[in-house]
């Protein structure tokens, strides 16, 4: 199988060896190239193509974001996974829109970081469940609520015409923002468990990740924001 290739840029050796140290383990994976500033961004992408780029957001010269932007910009396949410490909706969106792929919070953990980088190397998206359960909650706000007028609630209806009784449990989940581990902590089973219930939904939904599957449930009205 071809290893999936992968360049990180951060200005924090430490963090930034700990991020390649995860991803070693991983047989499929193949760091190619590291950096320490956005400024180096295009050129180690030229001279390795990889597939996925991990980027920090906060940088002294060029942030993620402005480097995203030039990556975009003259290679507009390239698949970054932004990294920060900020779960604002600002940030989020305004990385989104840049290009970026995927967003994760450094209080991520080895699972999410491995995760993240499988599902957008295979074209899809991927947010760290508390900025998604933000997102979420931001977009029930803006959905739910007109100027001068009170905010109603919204009925839930799960979607048991589609999913089990235990796959609505796992997507309620998901949109609260849970790790596949807090999912399994919180209904008592393992967390390989929790991964065949995540993979069940996203085929039945018709979705590509995580993020998508919550998105659709909340314009649905499958889950509820809390």
């Amino acid at each position: 199988m071809e290893k999936t290739r992968i360049i990180i840029i951060d200005d924090h050796q430490l963090f930034r060896e700990g991020v390649k140290r995860i991803l070693d383990f991983e047989t499929n994976f193949e760091v190619v190239a590291e950096g320490d500033d956005g400024s180096q961004a295009v050129g180690l992408v030229e001279a390795h193509q990889p597939d996925v780029v991990i980027m920090d957001i906060n940088m002294p010269t060029l942030n993620g974001v402005e480097a995203t932007g030039q990556l975009i910009d003259q290679y507009p396949d390239t698949k970054v996974i932004i990294l920060s410490i900020h779960d604002d909706e600002n940030y989020v969106t305004h990385a989104l829109k840049t290009g970026a792929r995927g967003y994760l919070l450094k209080e991520m953990d080895s699972e999410q970081l491995v995760e993240a980088v499988k599902v957008v190397a295979d074209g899809g998206s991927y947010l760290h469940p508390k900025v998604t359960h933000n997102l979420v909650k931001e977009y029930r706000r803006l959905a739910t609520s007109n100027a001068g007028t009170i905010k109603k609630e919204v009925e839930v209806r799960r979607p048991l015409h589609l999913l089990t009784r235990r796959e609505c449990e796992v997507l309620q989940l998901l949109a609260d923002g849970k790790s596949n581990r807090n999912i399994g902590e919180i209904l008592f089973i393992s967390e390989k468990t929790v991964k065949n219930h995540v993979s069940n939904i996203l085929t039945k939904m018709n979705v590509n990740d995580r993020t998508q599957a919550v998105v659709v449930s909340i314009k649905n009205g499958w889950v509820e924001v809390r």
